[in-house]
């Protein structure tokens, strides 16, 4: 669970704070709130998003209800150390879309004395653990992890299972692309997927033999 008081006036080092979860689990939504004290707390706050994320505004950081945040979109994560300058507090969201070096500049900042919150996807859309997400976990002092409900069963649900057929990585979609589903949907909507995928592969190699040769 995360913890508001556990500030030393004397330390001089800030943290980070890491909300992870699946697609629907709240995470932006998190992420805002956590921002919106701190602007409310007369804190100097800094927030990016990667420029990729244009889904609901270039510039804002939406979450799926609508609540929002200004933001500062950033093609790498190497803009965020030279534009967090004199920071209280850096929130940045989508930050399994960003570079390996997302993890040495949210610790960078928290040697400075600044609070970092970090928001995204903890995993792919195929199960794995999804870009710099596994390491910013790891060094950060407080994990969060959400949930959103399962459009299948209604129990929790930690999987983004991807509904269309491209299997780029980096997919940014909503309602029409993904669902939220726990471990026993997603183990059989996968497991069904497979299935399909085999015999798809059957058919093709079946379908070519039963055509008659064509005449010279």
């Amino acid at each position: 669970m995360f913890l508001e008081n556990t500030v030393n006036h004397k330390e001089q080092f800030g943290w980070i704070e890491v909300i992870c979860g699946s697609m629907f689990s709240g995470k932006t939504e998190e992420l805002i709130r956590r921002l919106k004290r701190a602007q409310f707390a007369k804190q100097k706050v800094e927030i990016f998003k990667p420029a990729v994320d244009v889904r609901y505004d270039e510039e804002m950081v939406v979450s799926h209800d609508a609540n929002e945040i200004r933001s500062t979109p950033v093609p790498a994560a190497a803009n965020i150390r030279l534009l967090a300058d004199n920071c209280d507090v850096v929130g940045i969201d989508e930050a399994q879309f960003f570079d390996d070096g997302i993890v040495a500049v949210c610790n960078d900042l928290a040697n400075k004395g600044i609070r970092v919150i970090v928001a995204g996807l903890d995993m792919d859309f195929k199960g794995n653990p999804f870009g710099p997400m596994p390491s910013l976990m790891a060094t950060a002092e407080y994990v969060t992890k959400v949930h959103a409900v399962c459009t299948r069963t209604g129990n929790l649900a930690q999987y983004s299972f991807r509904k269309s057929k491209s299997d780029d990585l980096v997919l940014l979609g909503e309602t029409d692309e993904y669902e939220p589903l726990s471990r026993g949907a997603y183990y059989k909507a996968m497991l069904k997927e497979s299935v399909k995928e085999i015999e798809v592969d059957d058919a093709e190699e079946i379908i070519p033999k039963q055509q008659p040769d064509k005449l010279p």
